[in-house]
Formats: structure tokens, C-alpha cells, sequence
């Protein structure tokens, strides 16, 4: 709704001078819909153009541009006293020199025969005129009119006949009713008056709120306000009214009967020509449909992004309690991923055996580490049990989920028989909660608490309900499965580790081994190692990699290294030893593929030195650093994996072949698996290469457990996602 300046008696000159073009804009509308319409743009007191009714008023059309004055004379135009439009004073000469007009009389008295003929028929024009670059609004013409000249301005002429005495007053009598009978809501208030009242009302101000024109003149409009209008937009309308400064809001009033409505209110300042404040004029306008809309609009908008965040926050969740590595850490995330998105304080409670017993919170999430530290006392005093009667106990013992939107305030309210659990309650400053129960497979494994804490904590819902029941579900199968994966997992665990010989020194012999896990949490693998301390005194070292990373592998590797200790205990030559395993492992079909070397380590000699006999089926090779610093790769007469060539049946002709090399004392013998080697990313023999510089880079002398050290700083990787099982022999006299 634009500004208009309204006036309660006649329109002089200075009136629409002093109106601005905001007034004949509004003005404007309403004549330029009327019939035989007359419309003329000005540049610099010059017409620019006419329309075919301002060239039917000139008897065709006018050479243009053309003086406002010529124009004028064309078309037999004086005012109301008699003056040209070249004069002066006239409307044409002040709207050309960028004074508004609006709805100023003018009389056809001569010019065209068609102009003599309109004043023939006592035909008068209703002038209303304003510029369209003006630069501002003001009280009166200002100083240095000439030097404003240099814009322009649109005219629009209205016909009106009828001669009669006193024509001009019924012009603004007409104005008067104009404003009387519109369909917009028009006040004004009289500003010198003690409270700024309404001294005036048209009939639409009464349709619109309910109220006559005598129940409000004499009143400030504040009467229209009610509880539920916004201070804040009142008080931008108050603070426009002391500055003198027009104002537009949009504010909740009311009506007589007390219904609401959204007003639209422009209020405008009205100056005499000395500049003094004499009214402030207002217009009302009944937008709560155009608001409701809107409202709605946004509604939707926010419960479309509400919908969004929920689901980004469903996937966040999953994605979290995905990448788990087991029960605790599933839950630990899920908390997590939940504060602060959903809540100020989440706890997860587990029970070891569904639907019964007592609950471990085994995770706890909170915006301040401090409340979450209450949260966990808080459940230690409570103690709460599966059906206990509390409202966590009946969630446990399969009620449905527990949805507070206000909880009390006071913890002897929450806990009147227990003074510490509400002394904690009242620290935790509560508002809202929810408590779910997180099922897997028909049963209640635990309990999914969100809390929200005063002064700025959400007020649950139950749409808040539904999503947290959506990831209480989700995260139910996350720890059902990790439960059972553990369980298997221990299993495993158990078996592999004692599998794993325990290493101990041999008469003349340093042994050092490590095993170690790969990032992806599984400790269930087919890497081995083993020394043997044999009963005719040679030491028996073996290290392998059964194909695969489950309990199948494990468990093959068990079997495997079991059979190997066999044969080694017999005093098997290495490459009968592994030929014999391969035969075993076709036979029983224990395993798909491995990979092995066999070392057999002779007692020393009278020089001190050892005869070192091995066999290699697919595996890296062993390294020996010599005591000189010399270092040999124990890579000669490879032989295929254990059960590589399963498909060509029995082998035939001469076992495994094996090789020899004397030791002398003081040297070590590093055997590994290929995890040490075979990193993601990274070039196989690039690390082969590493791993041989660093060994032969070991000081003289060294011991076993510092080449194991030594080996695993400079080798080991942050993300190794593969076993590795590192064997340290040191050979002395």
C-alpha cells in the first residue's frame, strides 16, 4: 500500500504542492481508468507525447515536442481563473516544474474546433499531474525552482461536464466523497492534540474494524490493539510518529468483537506551508488472508526442512552405528550423533540379558561433560530394573515408549522419597523427555533416553517420538548383530591365542615375536609363527598365512600348524615336512591355499656355526644378517603354496626341494608374514625394500626384541588393515 496524503476539506493549489508525487500516484489510478482519458508526458516543461485523446483536444495531432504553453493554447486550456498554462501558477506550468497536482480544474475556453466545440458543451478537465524522477517529498515548493526544471512529469486530464454555478466546489466536493465512499480504510489524527487522536474516519474504517466513527473520534487507534499484537512492530509505529516519518507494518489488531485480523497500516505525515506538522493520515488495509497465506507458506517450508533434518539425522545415525566396532562403540556413536541435533543429554542402557535383569548405561552423551557425568549418577541411584514400576523399568520390561513433554521442574516432584536422585535431578535443569525402548528380533535389549535442559531445550513431540523410535529400531539390530559377532569373535579370539605358541629361549638361541591386528578390528586371521626346541637339538621355526580373515582361517590355521609341530617333531627334513602338510591338507581338505617356510636350525658346531636347512612354499622369504652386516634373502628353491595345485592331484616325483646356509654366530634371522609387505596403496617391493634396508641396518650385536622393535617403528603402517606375525631368531655360539 503506497502513501497517500488525504485531506478532510477542499484541495487548494498549496495543498497539491505541498502533496508530493506519492499523492498523485495514488490519485492517478483511480482517473486513469475513467473514459476519454487525456495523458501527456513532459520533459522539461516541454510535451513529449500525447495520446489520441490529447490529440483529439488539438484538433489532430501536434508537432511535438511543443511548449507546455503551446500545447496549452492548442488546446484552449486556462484554469479556473482564467490563466494560459504558459503562465505561471497554472497546473500545466507546476506539474512541468515538478510540483504535484492533483486534481486541480482547468476549463477548455478555446484553441481547436474541437476543443471550441467541448467548450461549447461547458466541458471542464480535472488536472492531476506528478514527476516521474522526482527526488523527494517536502512541505512546500522549494528555493530555486528553475534550477529543478530538468525533469520529467506525467499529466492526466479528465473530462467532467457541466457548467454550473459553482463548479469548482462540487469538484471537491467530489473528492471529499471520493474518499468517503472507497474501499480503503482512511484515518486521520491530529497531532497537536494531547494523545495524537482520530479526528477523523471514513465509513470503510467502521466496516473494517467494527467501530463508528463516533466510538473512535478522540481516541488514540491504539484501541485496535490486543494481547497478542507484536510490541516490537508498535514500537517501530510509535518511533516513525516521534521522527515525523512515514511508516508501513503489518500488525495484529482487532476488532469491536473481538475477532483478529492482520491490519496493514501506512501512516504519513501532513505539513502546513510553513512546514508545521498538522495530521498524520492513515491508511488501513485487511491483509490476514495475503498473511495466512504466507504463514502457511513458511509452515510448510519449515516442515519440509524439519523432514530434511530428520532424515539427514536418521542417516547420520545409521552411518554412525554402521562404522562401529562393537556394542559399546555402537552406542557411544549413536549417543553422539544424537546430541546436540535432537538433545542436550542422551543415554543408552543395555540389559545382559533381554527383558530382564538390570540395565548398564554403556553410553552417555551430553552438551556439557559435566551434566552428562549426573546423568550416569543419576542411574546408579535410581538403580532401575526390568518392571520395577518406574517409568524407565516398565520401557524395559516392553511397554511401549515413554513421551514427556514437560517434565517437573522439581526434583522433589520427580523424586519425593529420594533426596540425592532429586538433589541430581535439579541440577540437571530437565525439561522435556523421551525414553525408547531399542528392540532387535521381537526383544528389549535396553533403553534410548533423550532429554532436553532449560532455558533453550526443544519441547518433545510426537513426531520427535516416531523418528527416535525409527533409530531406537535401527540402532537394536546394530547391537543385536555386534552382540553376536562378538560372542563369535571371543570365540576366535580364544582359539587363535592359543594357537599362538608362547616363545621361549632356547639353550644358545634369542627368540622375539609380535602379532599384530589389523585396523578393521578383526583379530581372527591364518597368520601363525612357531619355534620348536626338537628333541635331538635343532630348533624348528615355521612361519605361515592360511588364504582368508574369518574363524574358517583361523581355524585351518590351527589345524595346520598343529600337523606341521607334527612332522617337525619327527625330524623331518623342512621340505618333507611341507610336502606331508600338503599331502594332509589335499587329503582332508582343511584349508583352501597357505603359504609356509619350514627352518630347521642345527645344534653349532665346534667353529660355533649353524647349518640352517629350509623349504619355502609361497611365502616371503626369510632374511639372515650375517654378523658382519652382510644380509642374504633366503629365497632359493621356492615351491608352490599348500594346496595351490590341488586340481593336478597327488604331486609326483621328488618332494619339495629345500636349501642350506651356514650361520656363524651372532647372526639373526628375521621370518615375517606378508602383511608387513603387502600394504593398500603402496608398492609391494618398494616395502620389501625397506624392510631389508632396516634390518640390515640393525647394529651389530643386536638382540631379538630390539630387532622387533627396530623393524615394527620403521615398517608397521597406521592403517595396516592386514595381520602380521614377525619372528626374531638370534643364532649364538
Amino acid at each position: 500500500m503506497r502513501w497517500v496524503h488525504a485531506y478532510p476539506g477542499p484541495v487548494t493549489r498549496d495543498d497539491a504542492a505541498r502533496a508530493g508525487p506519492a499523492a498523485a500516484a495514488a490519485v492517478l489510478p483511480h482517473v486513469a481508468q475513467a473514459p476519454a482519458v487525456i495523458v501527456l508526458d513532459l520533459d522539461t516543461r516541454r510535451v513529449v507525447h500525447a495520446n489520441t485523446a490529447a490529440a483529439e483536444l488539438t484538433g489532430g495531432p501536434l508537432p511535438l515536442p511543443a511548449d507546455v504553453g503551446v500545447w496549452g493554447d492548442a488546446a484552449g486550456l486556462t484554469d479556473m481563473a482564467g490563466r494560459r498554462m504558459a503562465d505561471p501558477g497554472s497546473p500545466l506550468w507546476l506539474v512541468a516544474a515538478g510540483v504535484p497536482v492533483v486534481g486541480e480544474p482547468v476549463t477548455v475556453s478555446g484553441g481547436s474546433a474541437d476543443a471550441q466545440e467541448a467548450a461549447a458543451d461547458g466541458t471542464l478537465l480535472w488536472v492531476t499531474g506528478f514527476g516521474l524522477a522526482a527526488a523527494g517529498e517536502g512541505p512546500a515548493v522549494p528555493p530555486g525552482l528553475a534550477a529543478r526544471l530538468e525533469r520529467r512529469a506525467l499529466v492526466v486530464l479528465l473530462r467532467l461536464t457541466g457548467t454550473e454555478q459553482g463548479e469548482r466546489r462540487r469538484l471537491e466536493m467530489l473528492r471529499d466523497r471520493a474518499l468517503v465512499a472507497t474501499d480503503v480504510s482512511f484515518s486521520i489524527t491530529d497531532p497537536q492534540l494531547p494523545d495524537n487522536p482520530l479526528v477523523w474516519v471514513n465509513p470503510s474504517f467502521s466496516t473494517l474494524t467494527g467501530y463508528s466513527r463516533e466510538e473512535v473520534v478522540g481516541r488514540n487507534c491504539r484501541f485496535l490493539q490486543g494481547p497478542n499484537s507484536d510490541p516490537a512492530t508498535v514500537r517501530r509505529v510509535h518511533d516513525a510518529l516521534d521522527h515525523r516519518q512515514p511508516v508501513t507494518e503489518v500488525l495484529l489488531n482487532y476488532r469491536r468483537d473481538g475477532t483478529a485480523f492482520w491490519n496493514q497500516v501506512s501512516i504519513s505525515p501532513v505539513f502546513d506551508g510553513a512546514g508545521r506538522l498538522v495530521n498524520f493520515v492513515g491508511v488501513q488495509s485487511d491483509v490476514t488472508e495475503r498473511v495466512v497465506v504466507e504463514q502457511e507458506r513458511r509452515a510448510a517450508l519449515a516442515e519440509a526442512e524439519e523432514a530434511r533434518g530428520q532424515l539427514r539425522l536418521l542417516a547420520d545415525a545409521t552411518s554412525q552405528m554402521t562404522g562401529a566396532l562393537g556394542v559399546g562403540d555402537a552406542c557411544e556413536r549413536l549417543a553422539g550423533s544424537l546430541v546436540p541435533a535432537l538433545a542436550d543429554l542422551c543415554a543408552v542402557d543395555l540389559l545382559d540379558r533381554p527383558g530382564a535383569g538390570a540395565p548398564q548405561r554403556v553410553a552417555v552423551a551430553a552438551r556439557d561433560r559435566a551434566d552428562g557425568e549426573r546423568l550416569r549418577y543419576l542411574a546408579a541411584l535410581r538403580g532401575y530394573r526390568t518392571g520395577d514400576g518406574s517409568r524407565t523399568g516398565d520401557v524395559l520390561a516392553g511397554e511401549h515408549a515413554l513421551l514427556e513433554p514437560e517434565v517437573p521442574e522439581q526434583g522433589r516432584d520427580r523424586y519425593p522419597d529420594d533426596a540425592p536422585a532429586a538433589a541430581v535431578y535439579d541440577e540437571l535443569r530437565l525439561r522435556s523427555a523421551m525414553v525408547v525402548p531399542v528392540r532387535a528380533r521381537g526383544r528389549v535389549l535396553g533403553t534410548l533416553t533423550l532429554l532436553t535442559q532449560h532455558p533453550f531445550g526443544r519441547r518433545y513431540s510426537q513426531r520427535d517420538l516416531h523418528l527416535v523410535t525409527d533409530i531406537a529400531g535401527r540402532a537394536g539390530i546394530t547391537v543385536d548383530n555386534a552382540r553376536l559377532y562378538e560372542v563369535e569373535h571371543a570365540a576366535a579370539v580364544t582359539l587363535q591365542r592359543s594357537l599362538l605358541p608362547a616363545v621361549s629361549d632356547v639353550a644358545g638361541v634369542q627368540v622375539a615375536a609380535r602379532y599384530l591386528v589389523g585396523v578393521d578390528g578383526n583379530q581372527v586371521g591364518g597368520d601363525w609363527y612357531d619355534a620348536l626346541d626338537l628333541p635331538d637339538g635343532a630348533l624348528g621355526l615355521a612361519v605361515g598365512d592360511v588364504v582368508g580373515h574369518d574363524l574358517g582361517a583361523a581355524a585351518a590355521m590351527g589345524q595346520l600348524r598343529g600337523v606341521l609341530r607334527s612332522y617337525a617333531w619327527d625330524g623331518g627334513a623342512p621340505g618333507s615336512v611341507l610336502d606331508r602338510c600338503d599331502q594332509l591338507v589335499q587329503g582332508l581338505e582343511m584349508a583352501a591355499m597357505a603359504t609356509a617356510v619350514y627352518a630347521r636350525v642345527e645344534p653349532p658346531d665346534v667353529s660355533g656355526e649353524r647349518l640352517l636347512r629350509y623349504a619355502n612354499a609361497g611365502h616371503p622369504a626369510p632374511l639372515l644378517l650375517r654378523p658382519d652386516g652382510e644380509l642374504v634373502r633366503l629365497d632359493e628353491n621356492r615351491s608352490p603354496m599348500i594346496g595351490a595345485v590341488r586340481s593336478l592331484g597327488r604331486r609326483a616325483g621328488p618332494g619339495r626341494a629345500e636349501a642350506e646356509v651356514r650361520c656363524p654366530a651372532g647372526s639373526l634371522l628375521i621370518l615375517y608374514t606378508d602383511g608387513l609387505t603387502d600394504v593398500v596403496g603402496e608398492d609391494a617391493d618398494a616395502r620389501t625394500e625397506l624392510l631389508e634396508r632396516t634390518v640390515a641396518g640393525l647394529a651389530p650385536g643386536t638382540d631379538a626384541e630390539t630387532a622387533v622393535e627396530r623393524v615394527l617403528a620403521v615398517c608397521r603402517v597406521p592403517w595396516q588393515r592386514d595381520d602380521v606375525a614377525l619372528l626374531a631368531v638370534r643364532l649364538d655360539g
